[in-house]
């Protein structure tokens, strides 16, 4: 018996040194280096540093609808480059997500999302009462936080946590973290979900679909639940979303994809 314990003893200390570490996973993704040169220098002409609209932190600006990319999926952020890159997903924000996508390679795309993938800076989110002031359309983040913990059965939406994990700090790699994600952000990628709902995909492989409308989510799922939601619906889970952070004196587990 114990000779059997101390095999199966030494057989999980090998499939621990055998699991591939945080820093094992980005560098077989892309090179960081190099993805941190183009993120805070830019590539020649045709690609800007990233941290000119993301921030030298990853944190965003909500002036100018840029999302946080600190604590993101990296598989998240390679796919959105490749969506952009191949028209699959448009930059109606900033404008410029699709023409350096395609500036960049399919080798640089995983450079970066191996370099955003060690951006950790704290979870702030977004100023509410600063973008009220501002004259923005703000919701309610307790109303929001019943959408995102337990969903509306009843209009067959379902809570963001059940595939964005608790206070959305991401539930795997094939969902990203929306926890302490930018309001104006937020709102405008629910709204564009919600706009893409009546897309067919032989529409999206013709290329048709109105502006603002966005297709590219995995099997559909966001825009399933997006187009269940009211204006108010999403400006009131965004309003939670901003303000969630992934660690609470009754949860402190960090989030999955650290």
């Amino acid at each position: 018996m114990k000779r059997m314990i101390s095999t199966m003893g030494a057989f999980a200390l090998l499939a621990w040194f055998a699991a591939p570490t945080a820093a094992s996973a980005e560098e077989a993704l892309g090179n960081v280096d190099n993805g941190r040169v183009i993120f805070q220098m830019g590539k020649g002409d045709s690609v800007p540093a990233c941290q000119g609209c993301h921030g030298i932190d990853g944190n965003g600006n909500d002036e100018v609808g840029s999302p946080r990319l600190s604590y993101q999926v990296d598989s998240y952020i390679l796919k959105q480059l490749t969506d952009f890159a191949q028209d699959k997903r448009v930059d109606d924000t900033m404008y410029q997500m699709n023409d350096i996508s395609k500036a960049l390679t399919e080798q640089e795309h995983r450079d970066l999302a191996a370099f955003v993938h060690t951006l950790k800076s704290p979870y702030i989110g977004s100023n509410l009462d600063q973008l009220r002031r501002d004259g923005a359309e703000v919701g309610d983040a307790h109303e929001g936080k019943m959408i995102a913990e337990y969903g509306v059965p009843g209009r067959q939406i379902p809570a963001c946590k059940s595939c964005h994990g608790y206070h959305g700090r991401s539930a795997g790699r094939m969902y990203p973290a929306i926890g302490g994600q930018n309001y104006v952000y937020l709102k405008h990628e629910l709204e564009s979900f919600r706009n893409g709902a009546n897309t067919s995909d032989a529409d999206i492989a013709a290329g048709n679909k109105e502006d603002n409308a966005r297709t590219n989510d995995y099997m559909g799922q966001m825009r399933a639940v997006a187009k269940n939601m009211s204006d108010t619906d999403i400006a009131n889970v965004a309003a939670f979303l901003t303000l969630a952070k992934p660690n609470t004196p009754g949860n402190p587990r960090s989030p999955s994809h650290q």
